[in-house]
């Protein structure tokens, strides 16, 4: 078991960057991904703050490529913050390398905490699925990518029951990067503070623990699952990856694990801004080979 300090520190993921201190790691994050935003919105064919449902925080932005189709792959991508910060103002990394080369964008938002509980915004990232597959029913496939706590709101939509939602979406993909699966661990930190979670919330809410008790019940979809971490990750976040990649292999589910060579857990998304990182190959050669 390990104790307090040690937990803290291996779910501080600003504590294991190697080229800048901490705060000046989340400062160039928050900077890159204010500049990216930016420079979407002036340069490419956008729809912004769409209502993907009746909750004030219920928004996302579309961004296009050049080409008028509807019949486009979409990226829906959900941001992290450990649930608590983070907005999709701040989030278009990936837009222009991505829709350069024919990929529609979708950066949704969700209520953080202390507004919004862990239940509601995986509700908001489900429902935002739902909404684009209604809006875009001629997409030529829906791969959702999460970030950090954005990995765990997407990783939990592999236990949703479409049809209560009243639509199946072509959901082709997921990118997780450097999540969190299991959230036990985090009710141990300060982290915790705004979400208030007990062990029991987190254990009821953590992909690592639903699909080990029921992978049988879920038959994979031809949905290939892609769970993807920092080599400069904390060893904890690394850990983490690695058991949800292997739980999905057990479950039966397409997925593959990849370690990001000499990036950290804010270099892996921020580096989207760059159409040559290995991560937007990742995500390209994925999307154009199962379309």
């Amino acid at each position: 078991m390990m104790s307090k300090e040690e937990l803290e520190k291996q779910y501080s993921p600003s504590m294991w960057v190697v080229r800048l201190g901490a705060e000046e790691a989340q400062k160039t994050y928050s900077e890159m991904g204010n500049e990216a935003t930016k420079k979407a919105r002036a340069t490419r064919r956008s729809l912004l703050n769409i209502s993907y449902g009746d909750g004030e925080g219920d928004k996302l932005d579309v961004y296009f490529p050049e080409a008028g189709s509807e019949a486009l792959p979409f990226l829906v991508f959900v941001h992290g913050g450990y649930w608590q910060s983070g907005s999709k103002d701040a989030s278009a990394f990936m837009v222009n390398p991505l829709t350069a080369q024919g990929v529609a964008v979708v950066i949704v938002a969700y209520d953080i905490a202390p507004k919004g509980t862990l239940d509601q915004m995986t509700d908001q990232v489900t429902r935002s699925i739902a909404f684009i597959q209604r809006q875009y029913p001629r997409n030529r496939g829906i791969y959702l990518c999460g970030h950090s706590a954005g990995a765990h709101l997407a990783a939990m939509t592999l236990l949703v029951n479409w049809t209560e939602h009243g639509v199946k979406p072509n959901l082709k993909g997921l990118f997780l990067v450097s999540g969190i699966y299991d959230l036990e661990p985090i009710v141990h930190t300060s982290q915790n503070a705004p979400l208030l979670l007990t062990v029991e919330d987190a254990r009821r809410i953590s992909p690592q623990r639903l699909l080990e008790a029921a992978p049988a019940q879920l038959a994979g979809p031809a949905c290939h699952v892609l769970v993807i971490v920092g080599q400069h990750d904390s060893p904890e976040f690394r850990r983490q990856s690695r058991e949800f990649y292997k739980t999905l292999g057990r479950g039966g589910w397409k997925a593959s694990f990849e370690e990001l060579q000499d990036v950290d857990h804010f270099e892996i998304i921020w580096k989207l801004t760059q159409k040559e990182f290995v991560l937007n190959q990742i995500i390209l050669k994925t999307i154009f080979q199962e379309c």
